[in-house]
């Protein structure tokens, strides 16, 4: 049965890999409709090429442009962020959140309430707004499907009808880049080095959390809102080869693993597809091949980061927010030569420090929060470029 699916983020690395699914599997998915930032040439594309029934651009300066790129297919077009939101309200049953940072709240709300399967691959969502979302898709019936593959692996293996059983959830980290560096040589690295993902191939702002640890401290914070259990039960471990991509320990001392090959098409595949399994090229394991599976305990020193998002998690309320709000503001100064990769964390930290957290019960306090860090951030960013 052909069902109906939108993609928030059609052009970023997820949207697209979404897209080469639709591709392989003709009359499964009818795309109602796809979004991007700002690449209108490549939205218009996979619009046509999908045979989408709607494409928005967030950028407001690109309307224009876009309609005319779609002129003639029959496709309707809109530009800025309510155009997102509208997308995301469009009567899909699927929608993959694929939008990267905190921009993906709203229109992942704009979902939520309307009660969609929302395959999540914007981890900010939860991060900034967990308790939010959760409550409203509850309230809503939403059923909330992570795209993560460490969230996804916990998704397949955890006992939804008995959370209880569970001692522990362990999320693997691959190290990134600089696993086996010293911090003192990390001080002038470049970001095309920070974006060399040894085992994924994913966008900048991704590939730099990675190399500073501070994506696992994102998925420690979004996996505490998934996953029905204390936050002491979350643990960390580095497995450098990214074959087990995420773990759950039984109380009777069982480990259930979901292993896979690094192509991000395995989970995305799992949330369009859910509750069924659909085929994928991805590559299978050969493990002879593999031959070995290493681990080590990550570490804190050399990343603050994850130490970072740690403390964040366990002071709840808007913390969280507050940390990515920091993170992102801090790693687009040092992709814009205004800040040394040394000084993401540094910022994180000083922004903690001088925005008050509490709790939040709405959106707009979210959106507050995160635009006060953000302001702090920017000004500790100008004063290191000063």
């Amino acid at each position: 049965m052909t069902r109906s699916l939108t993609i928030l983020g059609a052009t970023g690395s997820v949207g697209s890999q979404a897209l080469d699914l639709v591709a392989r599997n003709p009359g499964r998915w009818q795309v109602e409709a796809l979004t991007a930032g700002s690449d209108i040439e490549g939205l218009a594309q996979a619009a046509r090429n999908c045979g989408a029934r709607f494409a928005a651009v967030a950028d407001t300066s690109k309307g224009a442009a876009l309609k005319a790129l779609l002129a003639g297919s029959g496709i309707e077009s809109a530009a800025g962020a309510d155009a997102v939101i509208e997308a995301a309200a469009r009567d899909a049953e699927i929608v993959i959140t694929a939008v990267m940072g905190a921009v993906g709240l709203a229109p992942t709300m704009a979902a939520v309430r309307r009660g969609a399967q929302i395959g999540i691959a914007n981890k900010e969502t939860l991060v900034c707004a967990g308790p939010v979302v959760t409550a409203a898709a509850r309230q809503h019936g939403a059923t909330l499907l992570p795209v993560d593959s460490e969230h996804n692996a916990i998704f397949q293996v955890f006992p939804h009808d008995d959370p209880a059983q569970v001692e522990r959830v362990i999320l693997t980290a691959s190290g990134g880049p600089f696993r086996s560096r010293s911090r003192d040589t990390l001080r002038e690295v470049s970001v095309a080095e920070a974006c060399k993902h040894p085992t994924w191939s994913m966008g900048a702002k991704i590939s730099i959390d990675s190399a500073t640890l501070m994506n696992k401290g994102l998925e420690l914070i979004e996996a505490a809102q998934l996953f029905p259990v204390d936050i002491a039960r979350l643990d960390v471990i580095v497995h450098p080869q990214s074959v087990i991509h995420s773990m759950v320990e039984y109380v009777d001392g069982s480990v259930l693993a979901q292993l896979g090959s690094p192509d991000m098409r395995i989970p995305i595949a799992y949330a369009m597809g859910w509750p069924e399994r659909i085929a994928t090229p991805a590559a299978r394991l050969d493990f002879a091949q593999v031959a070995n599976l290493s681990f080590e305990a990550p570490d804190l020193e050399r990343f603050p980061c994850l130490a970072l998002a740690w403390a964040a998690m366990r002071a709840g309320g808007s913390a969280p927010c507050i940390l990515n709000a920091a993170n992102e503001i801090a790693v687009a100064a040092f992709i814009n030569g205004q800040a040394s990769f040394l000084d993401i964390d540094a910022i994180v930290a000083e922004t903690l420090n001088m925005v008050a957290s509490g709790p939040v019960a709405t959106l707009e306090e979210v959106v507050a929060i995160d635009a006060a860090a953000r302001a702090a951030a920017r000004t500790l960013v100008a004063r290191r470029a000063a």
